[in-house]
């Protein structure tokens, strides 16, 4: 690439896209020697861009936090928020316009916080919703750690108020019914998990850089509606299956998200429904061959007792019933 110009927006397109580079790698990319590519990096410095070099055999360039916003008068949290609703928008406005306009505000943004907007456009997947409830710098350091594959650690508080420690590898941000949801691998649990942004405290980037991990569906918004019964299901109840977990997730696939070994050898596995018969029909997903009982409210039992008396009777039968039994 002969135009040094051009060179140079190449090169900062590489440092904004990834927290760090080797000298190697962006020689290579950019087609010029390392001597060209250092006078690029002084290039990109006398322009205000704050690039750090470290020592080493290839060396490394990274471009650091630095500049403040133009005169438009906005707090860094507060760009980085309309960046939010502008990716956000464009689920509804269409995605043409949504883009333009974040087009517009990133050219005016400091390089720190074009990096931010950059990780979540490419780590955060709308699925529809309104009204959404988003921590600006939760997100925002959550979608850096989905792109760079950084391991984080996190206070959580569940729908029950059980506070635990988290430490998981982020893979996607998905935004549904209004909150944003850490689609990840939980280094502990050896599982995949999701978690809401708002239950999360004390956020914490360990650093640690690992490989990516393939999840186990092609959208990650299958899990986030597989998992979210506490927000969107008031209703819970918890089906006792006998078979392994392994088998229950062979079966079920990624709707077995939450479900957990128990001390009889089999799984239990949490649903959740608007309503009592939302949550019972939930049961006709078990296929006939596994056995299961149900630990639910008497309401739900009872509409579950019915349910199955009708569909009885519309097969001829009557005679008898295949329902939950009470463990």
């Amino acid at each position: 690439m002969a135009d040094p110009t051009a060179r140079a927006l190449r090169l900062l397109s590489f440092l904004q896209a990834h927290r760090s580079w080797s000298g190697r790698e962006l020689s290579d990319r950019l087609g010029v020697s390392a001597r060209t590519l250092r006078r690029d990096v002084d290039r990109l410095r006398e322009l205000g861009y704050d690039v750090t070099a470290s020592p080493g055999t290839d060396g490394g360039y990274r471009l650091q936090d630095g500049g403040r916003l133009p005169p438009l008068l906005l707090e860094d949290e507060e760009a980085v928020a309309i960046a939010v609703a502008l990716r956000v928008a464009a689920v509804a406005l269409g995605e043409q316009t949504a883009l333009s306009a974040l087009v517009k505000l990133e050219q005016m943004l400091a390089p720190h916080l074009r990096r931010r907007v950059s990780a979540l456009q490419e780590h955060a997947v709308p699925a529809g919703g309104r009204g959404l409830h988003v921590d600006a710098d939760t997100v925002a350091e959550l979608a850096l750690a989905c792109r760079d594959r950084e391991r984080v650690r996190f206070g959580y508080v569940s729908a029950l108020e059980v506070q635990t420690s988290r430490h998981v590898e982020p893979h996607t941000l998905v935004s549904f019914q209004g909150r944003w949801y850490l689609v990840c691998w939980d280094v502990d649990r050896a599982d995949w998990r999701t978690f809401r942004a708002d239950r999360m405290s004390g956020l914490l980037r360990t650093g640690v850089r690992v490989p990516a991990r393939d999840l186990p569906v092609a959208d990650p918004t299958e899990m986030v509606m597989a998992t979210d019964t506490d927000s969107s299901h008031p209703l819970e109840a918890v089906v006792h299956l006998g078979v392994p977990l392994a088998e229950a997730r062979r079966v079920f696939g990624v709707w077995a998200t939450g479900a957990s070994a128990n001390a009889e050898g089999g799984t239990d596995w949490p649903i959740g429904g608007s309503t009592v018969a939302d949550l019972v029909y939930a049961t006709a997903w078990i296929p006939p061959e596994i056995p299961w009982s149900l630990t639910a409210a008497p309401e739900v039992r009872e509409v579950l007792a019915v349910l199955g008396h009708r569909l009885a009777a519309a097969s001829g039968g009557g005679a008898e019933t295949h329902g939950p039994t009470q463990p």
